[in-house]
């Protein structure tokens, strides 16, 4: 009767074990680059000036793929266009997993859908993407689609609960 006991909790607690990890980040922040100078993430080389926001966020179930990000107020800083978007309508979300190789792992960058990016740099999207299994250190980049990153996720946290 006891191995039986045993064995039901094991079982029960290992249910429990597998919950949903959920990534947040909870602010979203321009590339700060002068002009013509490249501040890579890893594999992925950044915007070609300075950007700056207002506010964002963005998280990611790693177990389910579901997320979403919101970006405010995205625009250059300096040029003619300082204070825009300038020629940048639309952009992406990049959830990239052991950047620079952490641990070992190989790097991988998972791009979600492209998201309207209006004239005040406001964008926002829910998607579901399929994360690699192994994703350590995970960073949350927006680009423009064309791939170079503008802005970065910060104040990252992680949590596990039963549902996203």
């Amino acid at each position: 009767m006891k191995k039986v006991c045993l064995l039901t909790l094991t079982l029960c607690a290992g249910a429990f074990a597998q919950s949903d990890t959920v990534v947040r980040w909870r602010g979203i922040e321009g590339v700060i680059t002068a002009p013509g100078v490249n501040n890579p993430v890893g594999q992925i080389q950044s915007g070609a000036g300075p950007w700056t926001t207002r506010d964002g966020d963005a998280r990611i179930n790693l177990n389910t793929g579901e997320g979403s990000f919101e970006v405010e107020g995205l625009v250059l800083n300096g040029g003619n266009a300082s204070g825009t978007p300038g020629p940048v309508t639309a952009v992406v979300g990049t959830l990239v997993c052991n950047p620079g190789s952490a641990a070992g792992n190989p790097e991988n960058a998972v791009d979600t859908p492209a998201a309207n990016l209006s004239t005040e740099g406001n964008a926002e999207l829910s998607f579901k993407i399929i994360v690699p299994t192994v994703c350590n250190n995970p960073a949350f980049l927006i680009r423009v689609p064309s791939g170079k990153w503008i802005a970065t996720g910060t104040k990252p946290s992680s949590s596990s609960k039963s549902r996203y």
